[in-house]
């Protein structure tokens, strides 16, 4: 391995992992050196640049925590998050349709009874969400797990808030579909809002003309027994931003309508002295 120059430096590396015994490793990473090498060659990468691509990364790690995922916002706004949620979920043509994880969702969100109130004090428009998880036949879905999360009027989550104690989790929690796979619960209305743009990937959108905002959504993920899990969100008609999603999760499928009330009663029976919001979506799993 000796003398390579930049003609034969791709078999040389190829070469060296010939003793790789994880099948899966080793065509994965056989890719990408080609791809990266291709690219390098393809676009004259400079030491300069290279450089510059080491110092981003390093920024993109330093400023991870268990608060925020940078490298997560990096491949989303990349548009690889979409890329490998639409190859690794395709479905028949009725179910729900699959978008990107997001950076914000935690495991030990707050258990709730249908027609709580998860948002928990969050900052906020009340919405009142209902709908069902059915099969693709039809058929209800009960006991089926959902978790929902969202940000509030100002666009945050509530692991974004500095603080804690007792109000840490706000507009998120986790509830059980009924025997008839219906569900329902109280929260906020959902707003646009922008990812975090103070760090490398801010950067990033702002060198190359890209804006860093979200249209508004409301996430969910369900999980039953003898279905495929489902991460979705659920995006607010109307909203600016449903044709420039920075992370390009929209889905016209996907798309729901926030009905605006006048102060009077609300779903749940309780009398509402400002207006709020309605959103009535159903959900349809695809089996195992």
């Amino acid at each position: 391995m000796r003398n390579i120059n930049e003609d034969t430096i791709t078999q040389a590396v190829l070469a060296s992992m010939s003793q790789c015994a994880d099948e899966r490793l080793r065509t994965i990473m056989t890719s990408l050196v080609q791809h990266l090498h291709s690219f390098a060659r393809e676009v004259k990468l400079t030491e300069d640049e290279w450089f510059k691509a080491i110092q981003f990364l390093t920024d993109v790690g330093h400023i991870t925590d268990d608060k925020r995922q940078e490298f997560i916002l990096l491949s989303d706004t990349l548009g690889l998050s979409m890329l490998v949620t639409s190859q690794n979920n395709r479905k028949p043509a009725a179910c729900t349709e699959s978008t990107v994880f997001g950076p914000f969702f935690v495991e030990d969100a707050p258990e709730y009874d249908c027609g709580d109130d998860i948002a928990n004090g969050a900052k906020g428009e009340s919405c009142f969400v209902r709908g069902r998880v059915v099969g693709i036949d039809g058929e209800p879905v009960a006991g089926a797990l959902l978790d929902v999360w969202q940000s509030d009027e100002d666009g945050f989550y509530d692991v974004q808030q500095k603080g804690g104690g007792g109000h840490e989790h706000r507009a998120r929690g986790k509830l059980r579909t009924g025997a008839d796979g219906s569900f329902h619960f109280r929260s906020i209305l959902a707003e646009a809002y922008p990812i975090p743009h103070d760090g490398p990937v801010g950067k990033m959108l702002a060198a190359t003309g890209r804006h860093p905002w979200r249209p508004a959504h409301l996430h969910f993920m369900i999980q039953a027994p003898g279905y495929e899990t489902l991460i979705t969100h659920v995006f607010r008609n109307g909203d600016q931003y449903l044709d420039s999603d920075v992370v390009f999760g929209v889905r016209s499928t996907l798309i729901g309508d926030w009905i605006e009330h006048a102060p009077g009663v609300a779903p749940d029976g309780s009398w509402m002295e400002r207006p709020f919001y309605t959103l009535d979506y159903d959900f349809v799993l695809n089996r195992e």
